[in-house]
């Protein structure tokens, strides 16, 4: 089967990884352990029997920031592809034992993700959109956000969805890949936000989560408002500033 365009991994680039399992631990029901990745820490976040997440400490300084995975069929295809409509290629593609082949991208907009094309061809199980402890949604913020439509469904074989009018931010543009709708694309909340993708992350209560994240030292950014589907969702920092989102019952 094909994975192109599946939600594939997340990964928290902190400058403090003990603190970030302290924080994501409690809040989302995260255990961690080390991949055993040789002469490099690489930390593993799970939520039962699913490897769910990875921290890492980045080599150079910068803030703390989610990058989110997409599955590809071909890495280098797909790479190329990136530069043919626009974007860039920050992080050239490159294997990683036992996981599969990797590269890191801008979007033309630039906005950062990552393609990954797994090993054995499979999807992964970190995303999960009925799944507590799991990825349920994915948002892109962006200036441009039908360029940005236009990118991703060249790129990713995604296709549009339905779109959800906002009072605040204007059209909210739903994506859909072979799940069916797997996240959103809308315009910047503020001009001088840079452009970003953001997880967000299922909880079997989004009001508990965010009462522990914020006695962390978490800050909220959008509360806790109903969404399509019954659920409510909410935004917010981690205490180092990375903005990440909570899905599920209230």
């Amino acid at each position: 089967m094909s994975v192109q365009g599946l939600p594939f991994w997340y990964e928290l680039n902190t400058r403090d990884t003990a603190a970030a399992q302290a924080f994501y631990g409690p809040v989302m029901g995260w255990a961690f352990r080390d991949s055993g990745m040789p002469g490099f820490t690489y930390l593993i976040a799970t939520h039962g029997a699913d490897m769910v997440a990875g921290l890492m400490a980045p080599e150079t300084p910068m803030p703390d920031s989610w990058t989110l995975y997409f599955a590809v069929d071909n890495c280098d295809d797909s790479a190329a592809r990136v530069t043919a409509l626009g974007g860039s290629v920050l992080s050239a593609p490159a294997d990683i034992p036992g996981t599969g082949r990797f590269a890191i991208a801008a979007d033309p907009q630039g906005a950062v993700f990552g393609l990954m094309q797994p090993h054995d061809g499979q999807p992964s199980a970190a995303f999960h959109p009925m799944h507590a402890g799991h990825a349920n949604w994915h948002e892109l913020a962006t200036p441009d956000p039908a360029a940005a439509l236009a990118f991703y469904t060249a790129l990713l074989n995604w296709q549009p969805g339905a779109v959800m009018e906002m009072d605040d931010t204007g059209p909210y543009q739903f994506v859909t890949a072979a799940p069916g709708d797997i996240g959103g694309i809308m315009a910047l909340p503020t001009p001088d936000t840079p452009p970003h993708w953001m997880p967000v992350f299922g909880t079997d209560s989004v009001s508990a989560a965010l009462a522990r994240a914020t006695a962390q030292g978490a800050t909220p950014l959008v509360l806790p408002m109903e969404v399509p589907g019954g659920a409510v969702a909410c935004t917010l920092t981690d205490p180092h500033g990375a903005p990440f989102g909570l899905v599920g019952p209230p």
